[in-house]
């Protein structure tokens, strides 16, 4: 494996930075309703962005499964927008620093990459990484949001009732990534935003909002969500809209609601406490059946030219 410091350019003028959280968000794997995509999005649309460190995408991105967008005007190309994977320093709304790892998921040296990232925890001393995405779920829009939270210690996520057990999915540098801190004893959470399967391929507002404020609650930022929550109303509408106008939906969504409620009303045991959606027999779909809704989701994405 080659040097991790290779893969990354530091820029000067960083050094009081210490302890921070780190949010990670790289696009190109599963993100239903893109969720984390919006977050992101918001957070470098409301927050300056202050550029720590750049990794070499040349080594990292395959350009022909991603090809980067050129600009061509009669006859000469005028622009070209190579992929920007970096380490960036923001202020929150109450001018409290944190940390946001963004651009594309590495498309090789998966290990390299995430040993340059440890060495940047460590030279940081980044107190807790976080990641959020989107997750196709069989789960109706006209109910609070849920999500299935996951993290290297258990103390991390106390107080969320797992909403599976078992399970084998595709991989992804985050995840990776999550799991390799762990191993050297460094804190990282994430949150993984149910989104209603018929909803996945599309903006979905409401995942958004519930992984900026799983982020807020687990990291203390101050990091409104007033700009999604307009977005998410006129999205509302649009759902309420087509939803009246087809019987079948309406039919889907109903029978997706009772089941939500089934799910949540046993999800209480005899001592108040909660059990494992996996465990109760209420028509939860398996791990096999969520392995498959992620490939499916991911295949989907692919043939759209998003993979």
């Amino acid at each position: 494996m080659r040097d991790p410091a290779d893969l990354y350019e530091l820029h000067p003028g960083f050094d009081d930075v210490t302890g921070l959280a780190m949010l990670v968000c790289l696009d190109g794997f599963v993100d239903a309703g893109n969720a984390g995509q919006q977050m992101a999005e918001a957070l470098f649309e409301r927050f300056t962005a202050e550029e720590v460190a750049v990794f070499d995408t040349d080594l990292l991105v395959d350009y022909r499964s991603r090809r980067p967008p050129m600009t061509f005007v009669e006859n000469a190309w005028t622009e070209y927008n190579p992929p920007r994977l970096a380490l960036y320093r923001m202020h929150d709304e109450e001018a409290n620093p944190f940390l946001v790892l963004h651009g594309p998921e590495p498309d090789r040296e998966w290990e390299a990459f995430v040993a340059a990232v440890q060495e940047l925890v460590e030279r940081f001393a980044v107190s807790l990484s976080i990641s959020t995405h989107g997750i196709p779920m069989a789960v109706p829009h006209t109910r609070p949001v849920t999500v299935t939270p996951h993290a290297t210690r258990p103390e991390l996520v106390a107080g969320h009732t797992p909403w599976i057990g078992r399970v084998e999915v595709p991989g992804s540098a985050v995840s990776l990534l999550e799991y390799r801190l762990g191993e050297k004893g460094h804190d990282f959470v994430g949150y993984a935003i149910h989104v209603p399967s018929y909803l996945a391929q599309s903006t979905y507002p409401r995942a958004a909002i519930a992984a900026t404020e799983y982020v807020a609650g687990a990291t203390g930022l101050a990091v409104p969500t007033e700009d999604l929550e307009e977005v998410a109303g006129a999205t509302d509408v649009e759902i309420a809209e087509q939803v009246a106008a087809s019987e079948e939906i309406q039919r889907v969504v109903a029978n997706l609601e009772r089941q939500y409620d089934d799910i949540m009303s046993s999800r209480s045991d005899e001592d108040g406490g909660t059990v494992p959606l996996s465990d109760d027999g209420s028509g939860l779909p398996t791990a096999e059946e969520l392995g498959a809704e992620l490939e499916r989701f991911l295949a989907e994405r692919e043939g759209d030219g998003n993979g």
